[in-house]
């Protein structure tokens, strides 16, 4: 006879709790709209990045 190995018990964490509950809020989400749903239409624009327009339209108050 082999020796019987340790059955590891399952531990659930509150980590593994809360990514469950997300996953399943999404899943009901997109059965009740027949899609997924996205709340953030526009893209974050990098303040970084050269924008002609944005300069066009900022009239230094010394100007005038």
């Amino acid at each position: 006879m082999k020796p019987r190995k340790k059955q590891k018990k399952l531990r659930i964490t509150e980590a593994d709790f809360m990514l469950a509950n997300r996953r399943a809020a999404r899943l009901e989400e997109i059965e009740q709209h027949g899609k997924p749903v996205s709340f953030r239409k526009v893209l974050q624009k990098s303040k970084k990045a050269y924008n002609r327009k944005r300069f066009k339209n900022e009239i230094p108050s010394d100007f005038q």
